[in-house]
């Protein structure tokens, strides 16, 4: 089970930080991501950090220097740190996770076996 907090208002150029936190075990093993669905669009990718044996991180474009993406394995888990944030980053933010590493592609939805509910971020301008 994953169960995303921290979402809320926020003016643009704030930050906000959203954290992920997984029941089970051996949350080590587990590939994280972070995806987003504006209002009338498709979920897209944001973020992602492998399992951690092999930490490689991955950022769409339009966060990159942004956005940072962090996993604490003794917490069970993963964050999403937002700073200068832009209207077009308001969304509903889900985080999700495959063992390992994702099925297919990092950036896709269709990678992810397990999703949390989401939490919504709003950046007024």
């Amino acid at each position: 089970q994953l169960v995303e907090s921290g979402g809320g208002l926020v003016q643009a150029g704030g930050s906000l930080r959203l954290s992920c936190a997984a029941s089970g075990r051996a949350f080590n093993t587990w590939a994280l991501g972070w995806f987003r669905q504006a209002p009338g669009q498709e979920r897209k990718f944001v973020a992602a950090i492998g399992w951690t044996g092999n930490n490689s991180t991955y950022y769409t474009e339009s966060v990159k220097g942004r956005f940072t993406i962090s996993r604490d394995d003794a917490k069970n888990t993963v964050y999403l740190q937002m700073s200068a944030m832009k209207p077009e980053d308001t969304a509903v933010y889900s985080c999700a996770a495959n063992q390992w590493s994702p099925n297919g592609s990092w950036y896709a939805v269709a990678g992810y076996a397990f999703w949390g509910q989401g939490t919504q971020v709003t950046v007024s301008s």
